[in-house]
């Protein structure tokens, strides 16, 4: 059965294509808030450029939602944190509009280096002004970049065909990357003083919100120009046309505002600020080039396989998720079955990878091991995106051990969890890609589930007849035993009995066997 998709905002036909593929595809685009929250519950997925908000309310009312994708880059216009809680993947475009926002910020350099739409629309107005048009080479000139990733990175190999100097700031980005695209690391105080020209890449949070204000202002030259084709609210707008009316700043280029769409601003009234309806990622090649990318991950995800682009969880490449995916089913396995052999309220997880397993990352079956526990208990969806946040939500502390040798096995994953009632674990390997339980408590054995099946747990003191005795109880009530497996810490000593049961064995036929001589617990598991 096909997945639902609902596109919000206008996305590239090839985009859509592709979607349709793989899903039922809708596009409604320009909804309100309300309209959108109204109809949201029946998709599985939705896809949003930068006019539609995803709120925490819709992202609520989003009870089938799997991933949310934005054709771009920026996701402000995306609650992560709440998709984050409610288990849902949000996708972005991180390279779909590379080349295009670094071509727009350097052609909007270029116009303020040469005041070409001034000129254009004197020229225009049947004026022929030469000499009020007067400009400025950028050959030999210091360009200051802020934030050296894909597009701040694309700015700076375009620059250095212009012979401009080029400084930089990123703090995620080494020397030696920096000189290997010409850029010179320096502190954010040294970029703006020395700076001939500013262009802002990095993405808008709490942290960089006004990252250019009066003081930093005030440091540039008064030849200075600024550019900004990341996001609206990096620049204070009120302290930037103050420091160009007073001629503390040469001019500045702003392609981005922090409401949009923008039609009216403080910024369109003064003669050197250039202004742009966010068109940093408007052209042919990025819009096709962003729909495909995020159409493409969203397919990914339907089918089970990992996003490359995923906002809010950690990236995992298609040969680990190989390799994990039949430990991610033993390990729902294993906590499904623990949980139901323990007795007692939950007071910690604790979760130990043994042999190859622990040289992966382990959070998709981290994911599972909680998924697995509230399976049954609670409607909240469990999956690597939120199984951190739910168990903090929860006060479950969930503990990971890794050891790279494991003596009995390739791999090994235990699950124990402690109670108020003690301490149950349940350990498991996967063999030609089966699930094998292998350990219940201290007792080590070998049991095989099959799918369907019922499984019945005693513990006993070993001795002769009980089997038989049990086998009897189990004849005479016509459940019929598929398979039997007995641990024991010792001949005649404590005991497991585990049987396969094609059937689930009636409560009356259980208390027959716990009434039996020297059986201590019976139990019985549908996994």
């Amino acid at each position: 059965m096909k997945m639902n998709v609902l596109v919000a905002d206008p996305l590239a036909q090839e985009g859509v294509d592709l979607l349709k593929q793989y899903a039922n595809v809708d596009i409604k685009t320009k909804l309100k808030p309300e309209e959108l929250k109204a109809i949201i519950g029946g998709y599985e997925a939705l896809v949003v450029r930068s006019q539609t908000r995803v709120t925490a309310d819709i992202i609520e009312a989003g009870v089938k939602l799997i991933v949310i994708g934005r054709a771009g880059v920026g996701v402000d216009n995306i609650d992560t944190q709440a998709a984050t809680r409610h288990g849902i993947i949000v996708v972005n475009a991180p390279t779909g509009n590379t080349i295009s926002a670094a071509e727009h910020a350097v052609a909007l350099m270029m116009s303020l280096a040469r005041n070409i739409p001034q000129a254009n629309a004197s020229l225009k107005n049947c004026e022929w002004k030469r000499n009020e048009f007067m400009g400025t080479e950028v050959r030999g000139k210091t360009l200051g970049i802020v934030g050296l990733g894909n597009v701040g990175s694309e700015v700076a190999k375009r620059a250095q065909s212009f012979e401009m100097k080029l400084i930089g700031i990123d703090p995620l980005v080494s020397a030696d990357f920096a000189n290997k695209i010409g850029v010179t690391l320096v502190d954010k105080n040294q970029l703006l003083k020395e700076s001939d020209f500013v262009t802002l890449h990095i993405p808008l949070m709490p942290q960089t919100r006004g990252y250019i204000g009066e003081k930093e202002l005030a440091m540039m030259k008064p030849t200075a120009r600024i550019i900004n084709c990341a996001r609206g609210g990096l620049i204070d707008e009120l302290a930037l046309v103050k420091a160009i009316n007073e001629k503390k700043l040469s001019g500045a280029a702003i392609d981005v505002f922090e409401k949009e769409p923008c039609t009216e601003s403080i910024l369109f009234g003064v003669e050197n600020i250039i202004v742009t309806p966010h068109l940093g990622a408007s052209t042919n090649e990025a819009q096709v080039m962003a729909a495909r990318d995020v159409a493409e991950q969203i397919a990914d995800i339907f089918r089970g396989e990992p996003a490359r682009a995923a906002i809010n969880v950690p990236y995992i490449t298609a040969e680990t998720l190989a390799a994990l995916s039949p430990f991610v089913k033993l390990a729902r396995m294993l906590c499904k079955l623990v949980y139901k052999l323990a007795e007692g309220q939950t007071k910690n997880i604790r979760i130990k990878y043994e042999g190859d397993i622990a040289n992966y990352d382990t959070n998709p079956i981290k994911a599972a091991v909680l998924g697995g526990l509230l399976e049954g208990i609670s409607e909240e969806r469990v999956n690597i995106v939120n199984c951190n946040v739910i168990a903090a939500k929860r006060g479950l502390t969930i503990i990971e051990e890794k050891e790279t040798v494991c003596a009995n096995y390739a791999s090994l994953v235990t699950v124990e969890i402690t109670t108020t009632s003690g301490i149950y674990a349940v350990a498991g390997t996967v063999m030609h890609n089966e699930s094998h339980i292998v350990r219940v408590n201290q007792y080590w054995l070998d049991i095989v589930p099959i799918p369907g099946s019922y499984f019945l747990f005693s513990e006993h003191r070993d001795r002769p007849g009980l089997i038989g005795a049990v086998g009897k109880i189990t004849g005479d009530a016509n459940v019929n035993i598929s398979f039997m497996h007995l641990g024991r810490l010792e001949a005649r000593g404590q005991a497991l009995l585990v049987l396969t049961l094609d059937e689930p064995l009636p409560p009356k036929q259980q208390q027959k066997i716990l009434d039996l001589p020297e059986v201590h617990s019976v139990k019985l598991v549908e996994l």
